[in-house]
């Protein structure tokens, strides 16, 4: 894989023990337990981790501060809905982490639904829902480029806005990038506009070929002001030292799954949105699609990441990752469980290959 492309781990945030099959009991979210992860995912060879979000769960951006403190490389890809944060808290907040950590803050834009009446939000239809991330991603961007900013628009206002520290340029770098996810024509068309990486969750190649080439047609459609759109991939990996020691291990995981009726697998609970119901559907097409991804997760309740895995050994899951590389990804967000061994098994068998 060429020298541009990153890779991330998944931390959880999650207070229920047991998630995705991990095995740190009761510890899974104490900071010793989430420091471990951080620092061995330097050790490694990865660039930092994306950290769940959700109500229910622990507060990303606060999990992500304390995992920002306590390393020296790690970035924290910061899950953050709009509604939950309001934007110029939003951009202040990220602007001062990222100002404290030397560049290293990285932010998940995620639009799903969730308990909003919980933490005091209310919205509307889908089409209302990213109409308003679409003004957040804009506001918050401003925010962190401009000085005095002022905007009155349909969901958020500000007037004469500074955020405090101003982000220095770092490179092309000019602010932490925005990623974003989402398969409906709603999202594609914030990613279009707004997005400076757009993730996807373990589709097949042809997939994925197709909703990059719309995205791109898009961009030019929408008159898209931005640098071009990049390309993410979020999926679980599953690699052992051979092809038939992953695939046991595979189809074990699915039997317990298919034994606990999918408890501890899927954190995107509720109404099932259009990129799950994509994954989920997969299903017709063959328990394994192109060399070794593998769909029986998503029967069983595996939801997000956990519904398609790449199935293998280092060098096999390499091949298929680099072919999702050669379609334009540049961005991996890899994961398996259980957490810990698996950042240093992968960051010792997987990267390696990848980098080349």
């Amino acid at each position: 894989m060429s020298s541009n492309s990153e890779f991330l781990w998944y931390i959880p945030n999650d207070v229920k023990t047991g998630h995705r099959g991990d095995n740190s009991g009761a510890s899974a979210n104490n900071l010793e337990t989430l420091t471990a992860q951080a620092k061995a995912l330097e050790d490694h060879g990865w660039k930092g981790a994306l950290i769940g979000t959700g109500w229910g769960r622990p507060d990303t951006f606060t999990v992500a501060a304390a995992l920002a403190a306590r390393t020296t490389t790690f970035e924290p890809l910061i899950a953050t809905r709009p509604g939950y944060w309001r934007p110029a808290n939003f951009a202040a907040a990220a602007a001062t982490l990222d100002q404290l950590t030397g560049g290293r803050v990285k932010v998940n834009i995620v639009s799903g639904q969730d308990s909003l009446s919980a933490y005091g939000d209310s919205e509307g239809d889908q089409a209302q829902r990213y109409a308003r991330t679409k003004e957040f991603m804009r506001l918050v961007r401003r925010l962190w480029t401009e000085e005095d900013v002022s905007h009155a628009g349909e969901y958020f206002q500000v007037t004469n806005s500074t955020v405090a520290p101003r982000l220095e340029p770092r490179g092309a770098r000019r602010h932490p990038q925005l990623y974003f996810g989402g398969a409906s024509e709603a999202a594609e068309t914030v990613a279009a506009t707004e997005a400076d990486v757009q993730l996807f969750w373990g589709e097949p190649l042809d997939d994925v070929a197709e909703r990059i080439a719309r995205l791109k047609t898009l961009s030019g459609d929408l008159d898209r002001d931005l640098p071009p759109l990049e390309f993410g991939l979020r999926i679980t990996t599953l690699v052992r030292d051979t092809a038939e020691e992953a695939w046991a291990d595979a189809q074990a995981k699915v039997a317990d799954m298919a034994r606990v009726k999918g408890a501890g697998w899927n954190d995107h609970g509720g109404p099932v949105a259009v990129g799950q119901r994509r994954l989920l559907d997969l299903q017709a097409r063959g328990d394994v699609i192109d060399d070794n991804l593998y769909t029986a997760p998503g029967k069983f309740g595996g939801g997000g990441a956990g519904t398609t895995w790449l199935v293998g050994s280092a060098e096999e899951v390499a091949r298929s990752l680099k072919k999702y590389q050669d379609l334009g990804i540049t961005h991996f967000i890899l994961s398996d469980t259980p957490y810990l061994t698996e950042i240093k098994r992968q960051g010792d068998t997987l990267l390696p290959l990848l980098r080349g």
